[in-house]
């Protein structure tokens, strides 16, 4: 390199030195001498810079490459992300469509169980009503029998007290004082029939009255199982019950 420099002052040293050509900026340089420096330069400048040069020149292809590779690879990556894309979006819109469809099905067989355990419920409570009427009407049958039962035989023995009472006076009536006595257990003996036939009638309404309480009592434990049955369909807390300790005393009963 240091030749380079010597041999280019050199050349600079002619240049400034060479005689100038009369009317022109131009100068007269000894040709040989210019040459033979040049030739000195040419062989000073060392072997990397034109293998720098060859390198530039290889860089410049390398780069067109690498644009033309980039080019490509963003071309291939852009392709390859729309149909990443689109499969992505067919693939969501299947899964949305088969989450909807399950969706569908699970909300139309929820609705088929709710429907299908308010009928069941509505069965069992026209079933409990029924069984309810049915046994409210034996039990007001039997009671209004047993009723009419007493007040009969109340009456039966009050009829028999009045005419045993009756011919008892009628035989006692010609002696004043059996008379009065005859009156007297007349009167004793209607008066105890009058408070018999009460009694037995007091006691009817009691046992009619006692009947009607117990089957008041199962019709509230009866609907109270239906409303309680009716409220978990409402909420959803799962399958009814229609039985509970309080229903079951009052069954028992």
């Amino acid at each position: 390199m240091y030749r380079v420099f010597e041999a280019l002052d050199e050349l600079v040293a002619i240049v400034e030195e060479a005689r100038g050509v009369p009317m022109t900026a131009g100068c007269v340089v000894p040709r040989g001498d210019v040459l033979e420096l040049l030739d000195d330069v040419r062989d000073a400048i060392p072997g990397e810079l034109d293998d720098a040069q060859d390198v530039l020149d290889h860089r410049d292809k390398l780069v067109g490459d690498a644009r033309e590779h980039a080019g490509q690879m963003v071309s291939s990556a852009t392709a390859e992300a729309d149909e990443t894309l689109s499969s992505a979006r067919s693939n969501a819109d299947r899964i949305l469509a088969d989450a909807k469809d399950k969706a569908d099905r699970m909300v139309a067989e929820a609705q088929a169980h709710a429907e299908q355990l308010v009928a069941d419920a509505e069965d069992e409570a026209e079933r409990t009503v029924s069984d309810a009427r049915r046994e409210y009407q034996d039990v007001t049958d039997r009671a209004a029998a047993e009723a009419d039962r007493m007040v009969e035989a109340g009456r039966n023995a009050r009829e028999r007290a009045i005419a045993e009472g009756q011919a008892e006076q009628e035989r006692l009536v010609s002696a004043t004082e059996v008379v009065q006595a005859a009156h007297a257990e007349s009167a004793r003996v209607i008066d105890a029939a009058h408070a018999e036939s009460d009694q037995l009638r007091t006691d009817c309404d009691l046992y009619v009255d006692n009947k009607l309480a117990e089957f008041e009592e199962f019709l509230t434990g009866t609907i109270r199982s239906v409303g309680r049955g009716r409220q978990q369909l409402r909420t959803g807390s799962g399958v009814p019950t229609y039985d509970d300790p309080e229903d079951r005393r009052s069954n028992r009963r």
